[in-house]
């Protein structure tokens, strides 16, 4: 059996960052920088106020006090996005708002707190100090500078600034588009009544939500029944519309195996078992002339979040252009015992949490690929390799976080 990091290495390989696209820059937060940006222009583009109050001298008010305050003639007002028409003379104030640019003739804005807030004379009653709430143009910003490199992960904070140095739109590389195809005969929409022996399936809105935190744009596609020529035209139909095709189910070597009997055939994709629990049964190839990715994962529910958590996640993330492709690993103190089976990489439902400023962790649920009900209160995977048979009571452990993007 290939060992899990053998098999996401091959997953990986030769998958690159999609082509990037021009998209509006409300559209770009998660997305990955395809280039570099410079400034344009400075931020601040100009001298401007950064209090409400009155552009002056400084010079007039050299003797300005509480006793003796010093009037000056307001001959403007200025409010934020409009040029001054007037300059600042000898005995003169403008009355200026927050964000308006500075009109010659001032070196310092008095806050309007600090004066009578008069509107055709002002009385201040102490000096002003040169330079005192002005924002200075470039102090930000200077333009030609270097603002955000490709390869910056967009969040609100890159979009303000984009945004101020006048990007309307931005290149990214653009979220993959991935198709979620569930398989059998006994699976049910849920929602839709259930006959005897069917099931509700819970793996294609598990896998589409999950696709979906990690950034992509998912299509869930199925339940398809266990037939090959129906299954096969769906999935040709798919690939119009995907960059990756993922689907669950089928790949064991039972009779009603469908997506490994469809798929053999075609002689581009392999079906191979990881050295791992749960998740053995793993598929993976390409699709079609333009050669789609597909991974083909397990049908027991717990399986098939492990094996996307473990392999296809990390594939979307390349695909969108992150260089960190794995959620953090952390190292807990482990609460419980656990025995885990020899020569195969054991991923245990988990909660992590801190206690006495250190992380501890305990597991959750049983050990069956079936049982969800401890996934959903799950936030973490203990890790053990395939030398571990054994963890005691105390003892550290590695922990995948699942509540944690990178």
């Amino acid at each position: 059996m290939k060992s899990v990091t053998e098999h996401l290495n091959d997953l990986l390989d030769g998958i690159e960052p999609l082509d990037p696209i021009e998209v509006r820059l409300g559209e770009a937060r998660g997305c990955v920088l395809a280039e570099d940006v410079t400034a344009p222009w400075p931020l601040p583009q100009f001298d401007n106020s950064a209090m409400d109050g009155y552009a002056v001298r400084t010079d007039d008010l050299l003797a300005a006090t509480a006793a003796n305050p010093v009037e000056l003639d307001v001959i403007e007002d200025l409010p934020a996005g409009r040029a001054p028409v007037e300059s600042v003379g000898l005995g003169q104030a403008i009355r200026i708002m927050t964000g308006a640019p500075m009109p010659a003739g001032a070196d310092s804005v008095v806050p309007v707190e600090a004066t009578n807030g008069g509107i055709r004379v002002v009385t201040m009653s102490a000096p002003a100090i040169r330079g005192a709430h002005i924002r200075h143009v470039g102090e930000d910003v200077r333009a030609n500078d270097l603002v955000l490199q490709a390869g910056t992960v967009l969040g609100p904070r890159h979009i303000a600034l984009l945004g101020a140095v006048g990007h309307g739109r931005v290149a990214v590389h653009p979220r993959p588009r991935v198709v979620i195809l569930t398989t059998g005969d006994e699976l049910v929409e849920p929602g839709n009544p259930l006959e005897p022996g069917q099931i509700c399936d819970s793996n294609g809105p598990t896998l589409a939500a999950a696709a979906w935190e990690a950034g992509a744009v998912t299509f869930r596609v199925g339940p398809v029944a266990d037939d090959a020529e129906l299954l096969w035209r769906t999935l040709e139909d798919q690939l119009v519309r995907a960059d990756l095709v993922v689907t669950t189910g089928g790949v064991s070597a039972g009779a009603y195996d469908t997506v490994k009997e469809v798929l053999s055939k075609l002689g581009t994709v392999t079906f191979t078992k990881v050295a791992m629990q749960p998740g053995m049964p793993q598929g993976y190839g390409v699709l079609g002339e333009d050669r789609i990715p597909i991974f083909t994962l397990p049908g027991n529910p717990v399986s098939a979040y492990v094996s996307f958590e473990v392999f296809v996640r990390p594939v979307i993330r390349r695909m969108l252009g992150h260089t960190v492709l794995n959620r953090p690993v952390i190292g807990a103190r482990c609460l419980a015992e656990i025995n885990s089976p020899a020569e195969r990489t054991q991923f245990v439902r988990a909660n992590v949490s801190i206690a006495e400023g250190a992380y501890v962790v305990e597991p959750v649920g049983g050990h069956g690929s079936h049982l969800i009900g401890g996934l959903a209160s799950a936030n973490a995977l203990i890790v053990l390799p395939p030398e571990t048979t054994k963890v005691a009571v105390g003892e550290y452990v590695r922990v995948l976080r699942l509540d944690q993007g990178e």
